[in-house]
């Protein structure tokens, strides 16, 4: 039976372009400008698309022993630093203890007497068994299966690494995640392309609503910025081709939008059932108070014209949150920066608000961090966290002119630097390939009191 309990935010752990752990994103985003520039990570010039939202400077060695990072891929390290910076932010993981003994051998391969958990599980306060692990992954380690391609047509089978397999399946990270803390309760990855960070969130919230679990880990995380993957949406026609000027190329919902920028990185928000957080004495920046999720069922790439679906998974946000439309104060929208995809999430805004879509405040922060696939759900779900905690709603970088059918009240200009005020409701999107929609309605925890 449902136990229908509540939900809510106690700890973020952002690693994204604007900024990584919760000091270094706020201050990104208050100083309103785009990290997007010319891609390092590999040599793009036969791509239409050159640029990316790259995240320059991080060293996993900061977050784990070398004997693991030398056996991850990129996006593993991602998400294994976004769990320990939102464990540290959620107070159930002491930075200091945990970090002691961060240069502690690894076990090797076979050897059962290591435990590879190292200092964090010492430091952890949590019951393992009642602890969740859910993670959303569009291309999972993408980037290494390439490297080791390479390898193997220049050297032959035996200079691959004996770990290929269970490094780039997408499930590698949060496995990873549960090894380290020695995290027993539910385990999953989905791979639902742009929405899957925010389905992750959402179907965590759902164990600890129906007593599964206490506390879930959630979010997603991809690092896609390798030749192959990166020149597959190239090939799309989905990217921008505003190479001159890359900070500006990101332009949701504006009239000279050509199209999304890639990013990468990924962030995890601790979830923990409210009454648990609260005999903790925990700071809580949000309540997840709903989650719609439905398909679109019309096709691969573009979104259904009508937007239906879509509005429906907004509206069924709401019903589950108990709240009505005209309680919801902002939106973080999808916004990807496509001509068709910015044109169509405007309608579905309508669709679902009503005659309130006039009065929310829109906006899409995608300009901050690139859109890093199956990641971006989870860092838009941790900025509106920010804004509910801050009361402060960051601006849409480069939206100068709105485009033809995008006609919402946006938060901010180029020349904005956001909007303060009370932020009570809020409304994140996220809409992915395959016709994919996933909407988490987050509210400041005395709302729903």
């Amino acid at each position: 039976m449902v136990r229908n309990r509540r939900v809510v935010v106690t700890g973020l752990g952002p690693v994204t372009a604007a900024g990584v752990g919760v000091a270094g994103l706020r201050a990104g985003l208050r100083e309103a400008r785009s990290p997007v520039d010319t891609v390092t990570s590999f040599d793009p010039a036969t791509f239409r698309s050159r640029m990316a939202a790259e995240i320059h400077g991080f060293e996993p060695s900061d977050f784990m022993d070398s004997a693991t990072v030398r056996r991850t891929d990129r996006f593993v390290q991602f998400a294994m630093a976004a769990a320990r910076l939102a464990l540290e932010d959620a107070g159930m993981l002491d930075a200091e203890a945990s970090s002691e003994t961060a240069a502690e051998p690894s076990p090797r391969p076979g050897d059962p007497s290591i435990s590879p958990r190292a200092s964090w599980a010492a430091a952890l306060d949590l019951d393992p068994a009642r602890t969740a692990v859910q993670l959303g992954s569009a291309m999972g380690g993408i980037a290494h299966a390439e490297n080791q391609l390479r390898r193997f047509l220049e050297s032959g089978a035996r200079s691959l690494d004996p770990r290929l397999a269970t490094t780039t399946f997408a499930g590698a990270a949060s496995c990873q995640i549960a090894v380290r803390l020695g995290i027993s309760g539910p385990n999953s990855t989905n791979a639902m392309s742009c929405a899957a960070g925010t389905m992750a969130v959402g179907e965590a919230t759902r164990l600890i609503r129906e007593g599964s679990v206490d506390v879930a880990l959630a979010g997603g995380a991809d690092a896609p910025l390798a030749p192959v993957c990166y020149g597959a949406f190239a090939a799309l026609r989905a990217m921008s081709k505003r190479n001159d000027d890359p900070a500006a190329a990101c332009r949701p919902f504006d009239a000279h939008r050509d199209g999304f920028v890639m990013g990468e990185g990924a962030c995890i928000l601790v979830l923990e059932e409210r009454s648990r957080a609260e005999a903790r004495g925990a700071r809580i920046y949000a309540e997840v108070a709903g989650y719609g999720t439905n398909n679109d069922a019309h096709h691969m790439a573009a979104p259904r014209p009508d937007g239906s679906m879509a509005a429906a998974a907004m509206r069924n946000a709401l019903a589950e949150s108990g709240l009505a439309a005209d309680a919801v104060d902002h939106v973080n929208a999808h916004a990807s920066s496509t001509v068709l995809n910015d044109q169509t999430e405007s309608r579905v805004i309508r669709q679902a608000l009503g005659s309130r879509a006039d009065d929310v405040s829109v906006s899409a922060t995608k300009p901050f961090h690139g859109h890093a696939l199956g990641a971006s759900g989870a860092m838009e779900a941790a900025i509106v966290c920010l804004s509910l905690a801050d009361g402060w709603v960051p601006p849409t970088l480069n939206h100068e002119e709105p485009g033809e059918g995008c006609d919402l009240d946006y938060v901010a200009m180029a020349s904005d630097v956001g909007r303060t005020g009370d932020v009570n409701v809020a409304l994140s999107n996220s809409f992915g390939f395959g016709g994919i929609n996933a909407v988490l309605c987050l509210t400041r925890p005395e709302v729903r009191s």
